[in-house]
């Protein structure tokens, strides 16, 4: 049987210690520049985007991010963009519903622990974080969380937002906003990718899947 076949259905949680194996594995495929080999223009680019997700500056720059820098082309976009919807015009709360929920059916461990810490500075509830687990049906959510979170599954899946579920979001949301969206999901979602197949370690309190 396959893994696939194994794997519990997406938004129905993981056994985390499969899961954690499958995308940690004994450690990265490839290995990170030191902080010492970190370029001055690197730093500004990471401590910019730290700042633009209510992070202080560091000078102990993350394993991925130390990855990334091997491709500077890439690590420069990446942080760009970052940078570009930490800033955007989607509110960080409702951002963060949407990464969290990119990440739980990636089962990306590195990408989820990082986030849950990110959505607590912007106003997640502990309870919030383990719902966006369960999807949007919960019956706590608002209509426009919920639609939100719909928005994610449906473009995981069926890679378009449905009629229903755009007409309650776009009651809420501009037109930049409704532009940003999937963009802002393809970006996640590559980031996800990344993670998983470098095999990105976990860092320093992020326990992955299991983190809350």
């Amino acid at each position: 049987m396959s893994d696939q076949t194994e794997r519990p259905a997406k938004g129905s949680g993981y056994d985390v210690a499969e899961r954690h194996a499958e995308v940690l594995g004994e450690g990265a495929r490839i290995p990170a520049l030191t902080n010492a080999e970190i370029d001055d223009a690197s730093w500004r680019l990471v401590n910019t985007l730290r700042a633009s997700a209510g992070a202080p500056p560091t000078d102990e720059m993350p394993g991925f991010l130390r990855l990334m820098a091997k491709h500077p082309p890439i690590f420069q976009r990446q942080m760009e963009m970052g940078n570009v919807l930490f800033n955007g015009r989607i509110p960080a709360r409702e951002r963060e519903i949407a990464v969290l929920r990119i990440s739980w059916l990636a089962g990306a461990a590195v990408e989820w622990g990082e986030h849950v810490e990110i959505g607590k500075r912007c106003g997640l509830a502990v309870e919030e974080i383990e719902r966006i687990t369960q999807g949007w049906t919960d019956p706590a959510w608002s209509a426009h969380d919920a639609a939100i979170l719909r928005a994610v599954d449906e473009l995981l899946t069926d890679f378009r937002v449905t009629d229903e579920t755009w007409a309650v979001i776009a009651k809420s949301w501009d037109e930049q906003q409704l532009i940003e969206l999937p963009m802002m999901v393809g970006q996640y979602l590559t980031t996800a990718f990344l993670l998983n197949s470098l095999r990105v370690p976990l860092g320093d309190g992020n326990l992955g899947l299991a983190h809350r």
